[in-house]
């Protein structure tokens, strides 16, 4: 569904994106690990047109990437951390997105209800939890019932409770053919949930391909302690 090519993301002389080049596949979870400051979150940056790239093409859905954002109506984006206008309160953030989207005759809510937010949504945001703001930032990413969602770090701040109610939902759109594109340092959550693995270092792509075959390339039982070796047998092979 994603096809990058060649891309070149510059900070000043720091190369954060290295001539990168992934295929993202329709319909699966892709994971795209690696440790901090590898270039993922960059990288979603650049797909979903928040930051430019110096050199290389992305493709969304057979279409060169121009400039133009109207590919971004089909994605839904949950970042790391969630940053509201803190005067407005929840309902009214909700209310002004689907104002910005033209008021859809249908938008999805069902996390709303499974998050049990209710009054916490008549509250400024700015007074609610670190948790509750992250349950509102999924609500939104859902929200307009997108064929592509990105994830980044979802389940941070989350109680095993909602952690486990927004898996769910995951794996329920993942089976409607939706593809998912997530973050995550907690490697047992994306053995749960991701058919495929993107391993980043130092801005270039050492792995991807099916979880299961990142540990069977490796001979390690498990992604944590495969990634691991990965990012031993690697580090030394790329320049600063």
């Amino acid at each position: 569904m994603i096809e990058i090519r060649g891309l070149v993301k510059r900070f000043g002389p720091l190369r954060v994106l290295d001539g990168l080049n992934l295929d993202l596949v329709r319909g699966k979870v892709t994971a795209i690990l690696g440790p901090n400051a590898s270039g993922k979150t960059t990288l979603i940056k650049c797909i979903l047109g928040l930051t430019h790239f110096q050199e290389g093409t992305i493709s969304f859905d057979g279409r060169l990437l121009d400039g133009t954002h109207t590919y971004r109506r089909k994605i839904g984006y949950m970042p790391q951390v969630a940053r509201f206008p803190d005067h407005l309160r929840g309902r009214e953030i909700i209310a002004m997105l689907k104002d910005l989207r033209g008021r859809p005759e249908s938008t999805d809510e069902r996390l709303v209800e499974a998050f049990q937010l209710g009054s916490e949504l008549d509250k400024p945001v700015d007074t609610l939890s670190g948790g509750t703001r992250q349950k509102i930032s999924a609500v939104l990413a859902f929200l307009f019932d997108p064929v592509m969602l990105f994830l980044d770090e979802p389940t941070a701040g989350l109680d095993p409770v909602a952690s486990s109610m927004l898996k769910d939902r995951i794996l329920q759109d993942r089976a409607a053919g939706k593809t998912i594109i997530l973050t995550s340092h907690i490697m047992s959550e994306i053995e749960e949930l991701a058919d495929n693995v993107v391993f980043l270092l130092s801005g270039r792509v050492r792995f991807a391909g099916p979880s299961d075959e990142v540990k069977s390339t490796t001979g390690q039982d498990g992604l944590e302690r495969a990634l691991a070796q990965i990012m031993t047998r690697d580090s030394n092979e790329i320049p600063a």
